[in-house]
């Protein structure tokens, strides 16, 4: 990770514009939002994965891709993956707690990806693909710390090390930074996308068992982005 002085300097403002309305929800990124809704804030490797997992959860009201828990402001994807931003590549969840819980959500959020790996995501390399979970409650800080000891237990039994996951409210990461907008809803625009993330048989994360398979995230060539080769 950078210090706050190893950082980019970013910019003022960002410097693209993103559609304000999510492609398959068809709910508005940034709010407003129905009364009583709490936000969630998860990062576990490359965000279009990620993001489509927690789309397609009850109660989810809105999810969003972009950087957060850095400290280079309004920055973009090709400067996070430098890791010189200090920014994870990290999905807003907005829900109805009348609909699900943090519990629940959480527990998809350890299920689904390899909590182990530090700054990786399987063949996605760097502290943008570090784990973390950013709470905005105490409800959320206490179902994140018993739902991570509960896993950590799980992974033991079957033979894997320590859980590496970043644990720290959202107001201490920092601002949450929409990612550009071909990243939004990235795997309903691009069914066929790369995503390496999904259950196993052992409610154990994909990356456990064949991340290593996998490409890296910064090897897959959006459409319309050849400039990135």
């Amino acid at each position: 990770m950078p210090t706050p002085q190893e950082a980019l300097a970013g910019r003022h403002t960002r410097p693209y514009a993103v559609h304000p309305t999510h492609v398959v929800l068809g709910t508005p990124l940034d709010g407003p939002w129905p009364e009583g809704s709490e936000v969630l804030y998860v990062a576990m490797g490359c965000f279009w994965g990620v993001e489509r997992i927690f789309w397609r959860q009850p109660g989810v009201i809105v999810t969003a891709a972009g950087y957060m828990g850095g400290y280079t402001p309004n920055p973009t994807y090709e400067e996070t993956c430098t890791g010189l931003t200090g920014h994870a590549e990290t999905v807003r969840v907005v829900y109805d707690p009348e609909v699900t819980t943090a519990e629940k959500l959480l527990a998809v959020f350890w299920e689904n990806h390899d909590p182990t790996q530090g700054a990786r995501q399987g063949n996605d390399i760097g502290t943008a693909y570090r784990s973390a979970i950013y709470w905005t409650t105490p409800g959320q800080e206490a179902a994140a710390v018993a739902t991570r000891d509960a896993f950590q237990g799980v992974l033991r039994a079957a033979g894997f090390g320590a859980i590496t996951t970043e644990l720290r409210s959202a107001a201490d990461a920092g601002e949450f930074y929409l990612a550009e907008d071909y990243h939004q809803g990235y795997l309903h625009k691009n069914p066929g996308g790369y995503c390496n993330h999904g259950p196993s048989g052992l409610k154990c994360p994909v990356g456990l068992l064949s991340g290593d398979s996998t490409p890296a995230q910064i090897d897959v060539v959006p459409p319309g982005r050849e400039d990135l080769r």
